[in-house]
């Protein structure tokens, strides 16, 4: 039986890669796609998602656009990683279809209320529509299976040396949705960074004979660009968001631990930052699945036989 799944993102190259690798697979019921402002402004994230579901054939997806801010701040984008329309690099369709008329909220709501199974939440972005969602509609908790989530690190961060982009962006959305009681695996920057794409897996990428992986190999090209610059220490660049969908589909490539994670809120140098209690040193119960660790060339393996589908 499928998974139903909404997915929820900012795209941004890694979110279109997530797009396309979850709608290459059978196990997944994509059940809607909701944006939110984050790696660009709320109307070219929502035109991106609408860009990349025409390039797959896929009208069929209801999209809603979600939240134009975070709950409590102003927006901050990251244009400097993923260009001036947020999803620079390949030529990809103008939209071939309009988004539905509810909002992200309303859409997540039908799709969760009239759902046979428990839905699984997928945001890559920051966190504020499912927060906004969750404290909306606690009547639906019930049928949501767990929110598998792009956020946070155990470690340093790479927006603030304390926090990573999709959590400093909405602290108090991060807080909120950590706190919801409701399963949680995270996928933070610990694992995020072992998951780097090298030159060689891009060529490998190219090489496959079908339009969607030369998208996908030139989203990886302009990707790499910025994650070049020395001061990362990367040798690929680290793809981020299709993790969430790599553990849903081979979750055999991670290692992870049970934990309590916290999010700051209020600190001077460490807003944003996720408290992630690896050795029980709280004695605060644990709300998350933290992923630590990736099969590298696995994940690869496993982006080239999705990508080998279409």
């Amino acid at each position: 039986m499928k998974r139903p799944v909404i997915l929820d993102c900012d795209p941004g190259h890694d979110d279109a890669i997530s797009l396309i690798l979850a709608l290459s697979s059978a196990k997944l019921d994509v059940l809607a796609v909701t944006t939110s402002a984050g790696n660009q402004t709320p109307d070219k994230t929502l035109n991106n998602a609408l860009r990349v579901l025409t390039l797959l054939g896929r009208h069929d997806i209801p999209v809603a656009s979600g939240a134009p801010k975070p709950l409590a701040r102003e927006l901050i984008i990251a244009d400097n990683v993923h260009g001036e329309s947020g999803l620079d690099g390949p030529k990809l369709p103008d939209p071939a279809f309009e988004p539905v008329q509810q909002t992200a909220i309303e859409l997540m709501a039908d799709k969760v209320r009239n759902s046979k199974q428990p839905v699984t939440l997928v945001p890559t972005g920051p966190l504020t529509n499912i927060a906004l969602f969750l404290a909306a509609h606690p009547e639906l908790h019930h049928n949501i299976d767990s929110i598998v989530l792009m956020g946070g690190a155990a470690g340093v961060g790479n927006w603030t040396p304390a926090a990573e982009f999709n959590i400093f962006v909405d602290p108090e959305a991060a807080d909120m949705v950590f706190k919801s009681g409701l399963p949680i695996v995270m996928c933070g920057l610990d694992v995020t960074h072992e998951a780097q794409i090298m030159d060689e897996d891009i060529e490998r990428i190219r090489a496959i004979n079908n339009p969607i992986a030369q998208c996908v190999a030139e989203l990886l090209d302009f990707f790499m660009i910025y994650h070049r610059d020395p001061k990362w220490g990367f040798t690929g660049a680290p793809l981020h968001d299709p993790c969430t969908i790599a553990w849903l589909l081979n979750p055999s490539l991670f290692t992870s631990v049970d934990c309590w994670v916290g999010v700051e809120t209020k600190g001077e140098y460490t807003q944003g930052m996720t408290v992630v209690d690896r050795y029980q040193l709280t004695g605060k119960p644990h709300n998350a699945k933290v992923l630590f660790n990736i099969n590298r060339t696995g994940f690869v393996d496993f982006i080239v036989e999705r990508l080998s589908d279409y």
